[in-house]
């Protein structure tokens, strides 16, 4: 892998290890502009999916005001405003008292409504956490265009993580105080009929996914490293010790650690293999979900992108197909790329498709009449005449067609990668 990045106008070239010189094409985007009138940064966050009608649903975050949840569509490149959080809510609270975010990651139910909450954004200017009355799960539906919102489950605590087993007639909620450096995160059963809760544990650790196996078993991490596991047929609540390649998992993993770090958690489509990605990890695991026992056996895959000095992935998904996608913040020598990465069963390592480039410079105003830049577009910068991401990629979907879209922020924008374009 290379110790050295320099750019150019159309690739950019690597310094192996002996001193070679080898090009890493870019890997251009679309990119497609969220409604700026929908953030107040442009700031989005895990929120993005593809629904059973082909279109896309993200979640953006407007800091101090509200949430909307907005839906694009690839046919026409149109984007519109499906889900507003406050109207539908019936709330007119600003400043920390507002639904600032749709944070969770979107699931689908197989009935193709949309599973969603949302939470809290930042105190300021003194003020108090308890100044936020809670986050509302939200089930929107396309065919409908409604939306049914549920009742605060924990008071203060806002929603991360939504998902439903429509045939049981639940959705998994998890819950975030967003204390620091220790979180509670509520584990807790939503019955979708009635809108009444059952909270199981407060398993305290940040940034939680719930996963639900091929036997309708939901998975919750908890603080330190275990997993628990709740079984609705026996209604027994079971904590799992986890293991990576027959060993608790090390240090370096941040798989367990004692004041928690984020854990990206997906499902196979056949809901026996979990796949997770510590946030700064730089490691692809997989946990065999069918094993028997009070074991969670997981091993490691191996490095998302070979020789990085530091990775940031807050993006991971699995796609139809089986095949795991991570979009990934990369240093090499000091210098950051936006990466793209994947991974199918029977390959070795995770394939790297390299940094990301924008194809369509103008698809958006960085600047205003008077050719000033404007507030919170600095998430872009050019090299060599190349538009290019800077900070971070947030969410990662793969869609049934091939196309895989990501998120990045400043301003927020949706990227497309044509399935032709990965191979």
């Amino acid at each position: 892998m290379s110790k050295f990045l320099r750019l150019t106008g159309l690739f950019l070239l690597a310094t192996s290890a002996n001193g070679a010189v080898v090009a890493e094409d870019w890997l251009w985007s679309v990119a497609h502009a969220v409604p700026k009138e929908t953030t107040s940064e442009g700031s989005g966050y895990f929120s993005l999916v593809e629904g059973h009608d082909g279109k896309l649903y993200v979640g953006t975050a407007k800091y101090q005001q509200n949430a909307y949840l907005v839906r694009f569509d690839p046919a026409t490149k149109a984007m519109d405003v499906v889900l507003d959080a406050h109207r539908e809510i019936g709330t007119d609270a600003t400043g920390f008292a507002a639904q600032a975010k749709f944070h969770t990651r979107n699931n689908v139910g197989r009935s193709g409504r949309i599973y969603l909450g949302t939470k809290q954004g930042y105190a300021r200017n003194g003020e108090k956490p308890i100044a936020y009355p809670g986050g509302y799960p939200m089930v929107y539906d396309p065919k409908t265009g409604k939306t049914r919102v549920y009742p605060i489950p924990v008071p203060h605590h806002g929603i991360i993580s939504v998902t439903p087993d429509e045939s049981r007639g639940v959705a998994y909620v998890s819950t975030c105080s967003d204390e620091r450096p220790v979180d509670s995160t509520w584990f807790t059963i939503l019955d979708l009929e009635t809108g009444e809760y059952r909270h199981l544990l407060d398993c305290r650790h940040l940034y939680a996914f719930v996963v639900v196996d091929h036997l309708g078993r939901a998975y919750h991490p908890v603080l330190g490293g275990d997993v628990v596991r709740w079984d609705p047929r026996s209604e027994k609540l079971e904590r799992l010790k986890q293991t990576i390649d027959g060993k608790p998992p090390t240090e370096e993993s941040l798989l367990a650690t004692e004041t928690g770090h984020p854990v990206n958690w997906e499902v196979s489509p056949d809901r026996k293999t979990l796949y997770a990605v510590a946030m700064s990890g730089n490691a692809l695991f997989a946990y065999d979900l069918t094993a028997a026992g009070t074991t969670l056996p997981g091993r490691r895959i191996g490095p998302l992108v070979a020789g990085a000095t530091k990775t940031d992935c807050r993006a991971m998904c699995v796609g139809p197909d089986g095949t795991v996608w991570a979009g990934v913040a990369t240093t090499i020598e000091k210098r950051q790329t936006l990466r793209l990465v994947s991974w199918s069963p029977g390959d070795e390592p995770p394939r790297d498709h390299g940094p990301i480039a924008i194809s369509n410079p103008d698809y958006t105003t960085f600047t205003d009449g008077d050719g000033k830049p404007l507030k919170h577009h600095h998430g872009v910068h050019r090299i060599d005449g190349n538009l290019v991401p800077r900070y971070t990629i947030m969410a990662v979907n793969a869609a049934r067609d091939g196309t895989v879209y990501l998120t990045t922020l400043y301003p927020f924008t949706l990227h497309a990668f044509a399935k032709e374009k990965l191979r």
